[in-house]
């Protein structure tokens, strides 16, 4: 093997990096996460849950536990300015196309629990990120923010669509984030009054819509989507006036449930907000570097499969590093297994945002009678199987040599 101390630093302890880590394990390699959070980030925005993320749930026993933290509603609904049903469609459709593969469960749970699989064998420096990355014969020199430098073999980005391991090792216009036109919030609340239980509802108008869905503990969670016409929303830095944002968008819609919403909002501690973007990469590797989930492919928080994306790649690049020669034919491998997938996939989420929250009345329309459409068993099972459906199989990878070395040295040991 070339490959010779075998250490590589992930950067990011999200769904991607934790689930990078455990497999580089089972490859008999060295991972060592750096997370910016100064803890485990738990919670977090709903996730839909199915397809290529759970063939690899299923390889590493997650089943069970994704069973037990996750939500498995019954309808997805739209409701008017009173509250009455405009359209929606059964959960039943779902599960007669996928089976029992669907669930949902919030992104921190799931990056959790993907952590723990972790069981304290890999080291983990919370608190800190990469500063800069410096290229040397035959390994990489990482500048932290906080830490001392330190050589690895490898560096591997895991840190979301803001990637700073893609702007240090790729440049800034190496690559560029496609913005899809719109925002997204999330709160998490305790109390609201109102418990729709295994429900997903929303209410919408052109260029606008605000969900929420119960969560266990008396929980509630908000999502709001909205247009903008500008990626960046430079005065809304803090968190306070990205609420006052919020109210203005939304207050003079007359939703019945909005003055209950705005006070919730007002209290809440934690807002998740971001812009709906996409990350296209040239290449989703450069020397000594290279990026797994939304730090290579982000697919835009409306997909509704960035997670279990992520995952896949992380398992297909693990592997791939546990048998090649060296580095860079891993890399190679990575990005021709799955790389036509995800421009697939990316292209479909292009489509999606603009019917999740349609621009027009009319798209408003459109949108009701093709949910109408949905509930008659053989339309909603073939617009499943056309747009939820993940027409990719997971390569399936057998023992690796280098997991094989690791454990005989441990043996010899």
């Amino acid at each position: 093997m070339r490959m010779k101390n075998r250490e590589v630093l992930i950067s990011g302890a999200g769904v991607a990096g934790p689930t990078l880590a455990y497999w580089l394990l089972q490859n008999g390699m060295k991972p060592v996460i750096v997370e910016r959070s100064p803890a485990f980030r738990a919670g977090g925005y709903i996730v839909d849950f199915w397809g290529v993320g759970f063939d690899v749930a299923e390889r590493m026993g997650l089943v069970p536990e994704l069973e037990a933290l996750g939500y498995r509603n019954d309808f997805a609904i739209f409701v008017d300015r009173k509250g009455r049903r405009r359209s929606g469609i059964g959960g039943e459709t779902l599960r007669r196309v996928l089976g029992d593969r669907f669930l949902s469960i919030l992104r921190g749970d799931l990056a959790l629990l993907i952590y723990q699989k972790l069981e304290g064998g890999v080291e983990t420096i919370f608190g800190d990120e990469v500063t800069d990355i410096v290229p040397q014969k035959d390994s990489v020199r990482v500048d932290f923010r906080r830490s001392p430098a330190r050589t690895f073999e490898l560096v591997i980005g895991a840190d979301g669509l803001h990637s700073g391991v893609r702007r240090a090792a790729f440049g800034k216009k190496a690559g560029s984030t496609r913005y899809l036109g719109y925002h997204a919030a999330v709160f998490i609340t305790e109390g609201y009054s109102r418990r729709d239980e295994h429900t997903y509802l929303s209410f919408a108008l052109p260029g606008r819509q605000v969900s929420r869905f119960t969560l266990r503990d008396g929980k509630t969670g908000f999502l709001f989507v909205f247009s903008w016409p500008d990626e960046e929303l430079s005065f809304y830095r803090t968190t306070e006036r990205r609420k006052i944002l919020l109210r203005d968008i939304y207050a003079g819609d007359g939703w019945e449930e909005w003055p209950e919403i705005e006070r919730h909002l007002a209290a809440a501690s934690d807002l998740y907000f971001d812009s709906v973007s996409q990350v296209e990469l040239p290449r989703w590797s450069k020397d000594r570097v290279a990026l797994v989930g939304d730090a290579a492919y982000c697919p835009s928080l409306l997909a509704g499969e960035g997670a279990a994306f992520a995952m896949a790649g992380a398992y297909i690049l693990a592997n791939e590093l546990g048998r090649a020669t060296d580095h860079a034919q891993a890399f190679l491998e990575y990005e021709r297994k799955f790389r036509p997938f995800i421009l697939r996939k990316q292209k479909a989420a292009r489509n999606f945002a603009k019917s999740f929250t349609p621009s027009t009345s009319l798209g408003l329309v459109v949108r009701d009678v093709v949910l109408k459409l949905g509930a008659v068993p053989p339309i909603g099972d073939f617009l499943v199987r056309h747009f939820i459906v993940d027409d990719y199989a997971v390569p399936e990878y057998g023992p690796a040599p280098g997991a094989m070395l690791s454990s005989l040295a441990k043996r010899a040991g």
